[in-house]
């Protein structure tokens, strides 16, 4: 490599590095003020996925959001979703690049919360009650998430609505998560059952199948 090679990559790379720093959402930065809240030291990374809804978006102080992380409510942009938030993400959380999370009426994120990439978190799914009418067309149902602080969400994990997943749960990565899981359980599959769970008096252990969730 020549050295007017090497001198036009440091210049590519620097002026990359400048952009993402520039390009980054944080409390300081003007976006910040179309959130209800982005929590002190908290960043979303340049560049950033679809991004609408912010007035009914609350985000932590200290929580990272990756590259291409896209996080919004509503169906549209410019909806009036109603006085109080609607996707609550706690403080020190980070959520992986390529990550998804779309909330209708109530997802709830705990601190301290981390994601593998490209999870795909939401409250919202289509129905089908009526076999002639295209799925697309059928009215969505929500029901609301919550994800307990402490808990880790691998690669590819799917949260569905009518999730509860208490504190520092572990969600194996690909794993398609729906049911209420108790505080330290480890969820894997498709769908996901309870593989392994904590109690003071039996430690780590495996649970009975009619402890698994539904």
């Amino acid at each position: 490599m020549s050295l007017v090679q090497r001198a036009i990559g440091t210049l590519i790379h620097r002026t990359y590095t400048a952009i993402r720093r520039a390009g980054a959402i944080s409390a300081a930065s003007p976006a910040s003020y179309r959130f209800r809240h982005l929590g002190e030291g908290a960043t979303i990374a340049f560049p950033p996925g679809a991004i609408f809804g912010e007035a009914w978006i609350e985000v932590g102080d200290h929580t990272l959001i990756g590259e291409r992380v896209s996080i919004s409510c509503g169906m549209n942009p410019d909806l009036d979703l109603g006085p109080d938030s609607i996707l609550r993400i706690g403080r020190a959380c980070s959520i992986g690049r390529g990550s998804h999370i779309v909330a209708h009426q109530s997802i709830d994120i705990g601190d301290d919360v981390f994601t593998g990439p490209y999870v795909y978190i939401t409250d919202q799914n289509h129905v089908y009650d009526d076999p002639d009418i295209p799925i697309g067309r059928q009215w969505p149902r929500n029901s609301p998430v919550s994800i307990g602080s402490g808990s880790w969400l691998g690669a590819g994990a799917i949260i569905l609505p009518g999730t509860t997943l208490g504190r520092q749960c572990v969600v194996a990565g690909g794993a398609v998560v729906r049911g209420e899981f108790p505080d330290h359980s480890v969820v894997a599959g498709v769908p996901a059952r309870r593989v392994r769970g904590y109690s003071p008096k039996l430690g780590w252990h495996t649970p009975l199948p009619v402890d698994a969730a539904p």
